[in-house]
């Protein structure tokens, strides 16, 4: 028996591979077929190469559990060890017989997985022992047993061992007995080594018989899907793809298409990336794309080598050549990496641009689930942006479908307002806008149709790359001031007859949570609404943004602010002017002489004391101006109390004011009722 040390510069090795080497734990069993599965190919390469010249026989590797025992051994027929290359490999840590090997074999080496001498020592994460029996393949190799129980010293001896390769034995840790659960162990089983390229048995099949759940004679193969990614995209068909994207995700959709990815210069990279059925949270779809190195999972969080906006895809990707850490968990900073990532989101967009020329009606009919990648793209990839603009699509309320160059020169005579500016107008929901968009296409005006996650989001960037353009919500004002075309027409009422119909209205608004009401007066024409509502395109903007942009998130606390826009032209209003102007003309009269000499003399105040600073000014002064503007106050509060108490009573101002709500779906509960209450009473 020979026994020594590992060969490593200090003692505590094993307490940083345990805590610190792997990101997580269960990556061990990875690493532990990994391996089985690379002196396994290896074999097959010397093979191939006649360095080999016995059977290879079944190359299947083997996990099984002896819980009894606590006990995890995975079992190949590879190459085996020699003692001389135990010592080598094992015992001298961080050097790979992976480089020897790649020297010697590095143009038909068969998918070597492993490129770091540390990957063997992540069992010491979950074991308190570790046992390696293994038996050369070269003739008259002995059979040797190597064990280490996680101190830095070690024992070999010779062992009898009837076939060549190794069994790795794994005694496991009191605390990490979840690894000898069967569940467990084919859960990491299939997650990590699915579509590895030696055959991986865990256990036999299943079957039911006498009313449970007994083996049968066959292996449990895990990896007996096939990797549709190594495969010649000329070989395969559309139920290839489709079916292969069912073994990866069961419960999804069936995908709008996919691209097959397949370059060996400058880099090695294959894969299939499918297009999912996205139907509205973009944050669940994220982590679906699956990183391969030589047909082993490493990790489906890909931000770094795949474009942000690439990571709503679904599909895998296997490359050989991007950098890993010890752990294959985390990507480093590097430039094969970029390169990786110019690439993919090139082929992306060129089989985008190519399903639209060759097929632009298939290509809308997606549109509607695929706009949300083409959207996130340009936000977030300026290149994108450049190659997008010529297959992204506008849809406008009545399901036609333009390109962006097709939808200006559409607009471009009728939408232009008298700044030169190119109006686009959008509407996000087709039912609850709909008295707005008839009002904008009596006027000849098309409206888009932007009801998609990231359609509003997205009008900043138009603004900006579009020239002398803006956007507008077809309900962010009345029609008239959406496009302004010439100077707009005044209402010919005078400034009391203003502040009369106002107040009449602002004082019968409801309190709504969070909700502000400025009331207008416009002259919109006899056949316009009586009482319509509009919201400031700006704060609306920047509330919608706030829930995408943290930094806005105080936009998101402010209350939202809407125009009540009264129609001077509109019959119902001029009557509601009449009403209220004849019945409180006569308790209106004196407040509105005491008000005007007030306003009078508050002029004259103001016009004397202008004349000097404000530190030069009398306290007497400042009492005088102060009590003038508290008189002129308080006649203006007694003032609209008449008015209030008067519209009160009103119900033609309470159910126009009902109306514009109720048409903005802010008409609820009680008030609701009230107002159908009232309908009735006035229809009899």
């Amino acid at each position: 028996m020979q026994t020594g040390n590992i060969g490593v510069t200090t003692e505590n090795i094993f307490p940083v591979i345990k805590k610190f080497l792997y990101s997580d734990h269960e990556i061990f069993l990875r690493e532990m077929v990994s391996n089985a599965v690379d002196a396994t190919q290896k074999l097959k390469t010397y093979a191939q190469k006649g360095d080999f010249k016995g059977e290879l026989g079944d190359l299947t590797v083997r996990v099984s559990l002896d819980e009894k025992n606590g006990t995890l051994t995975i079992s190949d027929r590879g190459i085996g060890m020699t003692a001389e290359e135990i010592d080598k490999y094992i015992n001298q840590i961080a050097f790979s017989g992976v480089t020897d090997f790649l020297d010697k074999y590095k143009d038909s080496a068969n998918a070597i997985i492993g490129h770091f001498g540390l990957g063997f020592y992540s069992s010491f994460m979950v074991s308190k022992k570790v046992e390696i029996v293994t038996k050369s393949y070269k003739d008259g190799a002995k059979a040797v047993k190597w064990s280490c129980d996680g101190s830095p010293s070690y024992t070999i001896e010779e062992v009898e061992k009837a076939d060549r390769g190794s069994d790795i034995i794994l005694y496991i840790d009191d605390d990490c007995k979840e690894f000898l659960e069967k569940q467990k162990i084919e859960s990491l089983l299939n997650k990590y080594s699915k579509f590895m390229a030696v055959p991986v048995a865990f256990g036999k099949k299943q079957e039911w018989k006498d009313g449970k759940m007994v083996d049968t004679d066959d292996d449990n193969i895990i990896n007996s899907v096939e990797p549709l990614w190594t495969k010649a995209p000329s070989s395969l068909k559309d139920e290839d793809y489709t079916s292969f994207y069912r073994t990866l995700y069961p419960m999804q959709d069936e995908p709008l298409f996919w691209i097959h990815l397949n370059v060996d210069y400058p880099f090695n990279l294959t894969g299939i990336l499918y297009f999912p059925r996205i139907k509205q949270n973009i944050e669940l779809q994220r982590n679906k794309i699956q990183l391969y190195c030589n047909q082993v999972f490493v990790t489906d969080q890909v931000e770094g080598i795949v474009p942000e906006f690439l990571t709503l895809l679904h599909g895998v990707i296997d490359s050989p050549d991007i950098p890993l850490n010890v752990s294959r968990s985390y990507l480093q900073s590097d430039a094969n990496v970029k390169k990786i990532s110019t690439y993919i989101t090139k082929k992306v967009a060129d089989r985008l641009a190519a399903i639209f020329k060759d097929d632009r009606k298939g290509y809308e009919e997606k549109w509607d689930d695929l706009k949300i990648f083409i959207n996130y793209g340009m936000l977030s990839d300026e290149t994108f942006y450049d190659r997008a603009k010529e297959f992204a699509l506008f849809k406008d309320v009545d399901e036609k479908y333009f390109t962006f160059d097709e939808y200006k020169t559409l607009i471009k005579d009728n939408q232009t307002d008298k700044d030169q500016q190119l109006v686009y107008l959008y509407a996000t929901d087709k039912e609850e806008q709909y008295t707005y968009i008839e009002a904008a296409k009596a006027k000849g005006y098309s409206v888009l149709l932007f009801d998609g996650q990231l359609d509003v989001p997205s009008v900043s960037m138009y603004e900006q790359k579009f020239e002398k353009a803006r956007f507008t919500r077809v309900d962010g004002d009345i029609i008239d001031r959406l496009i302004v075309k010439d100077d707009a027409k005044k209402a010919e009422l005078t400034d009391d007859e203003k502040d009369n119909l106002s107040e009449t209205f602002r004082s019968q608004m409801p309190a709504i949570d969070k909700t502000n009401f400025n009331v207008q007066v416009e002259a919109l024409g006899e056949t316009a609404q009586p009482v319509i509502i509009t919201q400031s395109e700006y704060m609306r903007r920047m509330k919608e943004m706030s829930r995408f942009q943290p930094g806005m998130s105080f936009y998101g606390e402010m209350p939202d602010s809407y125009n009540l826009v009264l129609n001077a032209d509109h019959p119902l209003i001029k009557n509601v002017l009449s009403d209220a102007t004849a019945n409180t003309a006569e308790a209106l009269k004196p407040i509105l002489s005491e008000l005007k000499g007030l306003n009078a003399r508050l002029q004259v105040l103001n016009q004397e004391q202008s004349k000097k600073k404000y530190d030069e000014l009398t306290q007497e002064e400042k009492d005088d101006k102060s009590n003038t503007q508290k008189a002129i106050d308080e006649q203006k509060a007694k003032k609209n109390q008449i008015i209030a108490d008067n519209a009160k009573g009103n119900s033609i101002v309470h159910q126009l004011i009902d109306l514009a709500l109720l048409q903005n779906g802010m008409l609820k509960g009680a008030a609701l009722d009230k107002f159908l209450k009232r309908s009735v009473e006035l229809i009899k």
